[in-house]
């Protein structure tokens, strides 16, 4: 019979194993906004459609560097302005949000210094993280198991006795601590400066990885070997 508080023929030792890692970052995200604003609507997406395939070609022109591209939300809005009591379009504004997942860090800092070279663009990043996948998680899990396993040794070995089965192992949480965050957008002087100048002209944007922190915790039981207690 499972007794879960233990019995004095059959004592538990409860433990709490724990692993902090910190690793190099595996990919970055960054976030590029393009807009354009034109007298009517089919000048400003023409703009916006003409900057649109620009980018999306620079983006591309760096093959496996780049592991994800995907376009996000486009949107067309009138401006509006009073004329007596009437309300009339004085303009329109265009809004397309990319999203860009890269795993070459030494090709970064020149992608995002093209892309905030470009007018009317916005480079929000680099977002610093792991893949899902990522080994490294494994890896913490087992270091928090070992942890647990070690804690309960040696409090078995404070009784003078020793561990006798597993009882119950329990993954409490692996979390991934991230992120490291830059913004680059066309109003900064730094792309105010570039702009103008021939792209290959421009020195990178030298981008330092930020380290990735991952938490792993694990509660596990054991039985005892009934210890000699007086």
């Amino acid at each position: 019979t499972h007794h879960p508080y233990g019995t004095p023929d059959t004592p538990h030792v409860t433990v709490r194993g724990e692993a902090h890692l910190e690793v190099d970052p595996e990919i970055a995200h960054i976030t590029i906004t393009l807009t354009a604003r034109g007298t009517d609507r089919r000048t400003t997406l023409d703009g916006l459609t003409h900057r649109n395939t620009t980018t999306l070609d620079l983006i591309k022109s760096y093959g496996d560097a780049i592991e994800k591209l995907e376009t996000g939300t486009l949107t067309i809005n009138p401006e509006l302005t009073r004329h007596g009591r009437a309300e009339r379009i004085r303009a329109y504004h265009g809004r397309i949000q990319l999203t860009a997942t890269i795993n070459d860090f030494t090709t970064l800092g020149d992608l995002v210094t093209r892309l905030a070279d470009h007018d009317l663009t916005r480079v929000d990043g680099p977002w610093w993280a792991l893949r899902p996948t990522s080994p490294h998680h494994a890896a913490a899990r087992r270091q928090a198991v070992r942890e647990a396993l070690q804690r309960a040794r040696e409090y078995a070995e404070a009784l003078d006795t020793r561990l006798g089965a597993l009882l119950e192992l329990s993954d409490t949480g692996t979390h991934h601590a991230p992120l490291g965050r830059a913004a680059f957008a066309e109003s900064l002087p730094y792309a105010a400066a570039a702009r103008g100048a021939d792209t290959a002209d421009v020195a990178p944007i030298n981008l330092e990885p930020v380290r990735q922190t991952i938490d792993a915790q694990v509660e596990a039981s054991f039985t005892l070997i009934p210890p000699t207690l007086g």
